[in-house]
């Protein structure tokens, strides 16, 4: 018998849009080294992936110490301006309220560094709700290994198989399943052409956040 516990998010492309602030800043630092900005459809799937895969699907031909002065520039820049423009998914927020009403506990592990993950959460108000979070640097491993995983059910005091992990990249749910947690892969989220979260191996495939509420309602009446 599964019993719900806590539920734990991926940060980008899963608990909040953060496309148009990384977008914005990787086109500012594309700008400020001599090159065209790139088209937001384009790099959007490729967030989940890093800073880096979005460079390098930005501009191919910049050699490596050049695409490194662009990450330097775009991450700085993404420092000073990490909410302007994005939020929380619609639905996300009525589906934390959901969570927090049915007495379950909520938690987020990402890769994202701490430098970004926390300025972030406290921008959207979410620290004093989260019963843990955990960034890409607060382990020595991150996703897809499961370390994140068990350093996140350690700071909410759950065990893993009593939580469910949601994410929208194959790496999220291996790092979910490796610890026996059910896992939900958010197909909303900023998937990549080649990404096919059929074979992931996920419990159940996520369309929207509301998709979220139900999946959790229907696990708590069983």
């Amino acid at each position: 018998m599964f019993e719900l516990d806590c539920v734990l998010f991926d940060l980008d492309g899963t608990l909040v849009d953060t496309a148009p602030d990384l977008i914005a800043c990787l086109n500012s630092a594309l700008i400020y080294h001599g090159f065209n900005t790139i088209a937001p459809e384009k790099v959007r799937p490729c967030i989940s992936h890093g800073a880096v895969a979005m460079i390098e699907k930005s501009e191919t031909k910049a050699d490596s110490e050049t695409q490194a002065q662009i990450l330097e520039t775009l991450l700085n820049g993404y420092q000073d301006n990490i909410l302007q423009q994005g939020g929380l998914f619609e639905g996300i927020e009525q589906t934390l309220q959901l969570i927090e009403d049915k007495g379950l506990k909520w938690g987020v592990v990402t890769n994202k560094r701490s430098r970004f993950t926390q300025p972030l959460m406290k921008a959207l108000e979410l620290t004093e709700r989260a019963a843990c979070i955990i960034s890409g640097d607060t382990t020595n491993k991150s996703k897809p290994h499961p370390e994140p995983m068990l350093a996140a059910c350690k700071q909410a005091q759950v065990k893993p198989e009593n939580c469910v992990y949601i994410g929208d990249a194959k790496h999220d749910i291996m790092a979910g399943k490796a610890v026996n947690m059910k896992t939900l892969a958010a197909v909303y989220g900023y998937l990549t052409c080649e990404d096919k979260p059929d074979d992931w191996g996920a419990d159940a495939l996520i369309e929207s956040p509301e998709q979220i509420k139900q999946w959790i309602e229907k696990t708590l009446c069983c």
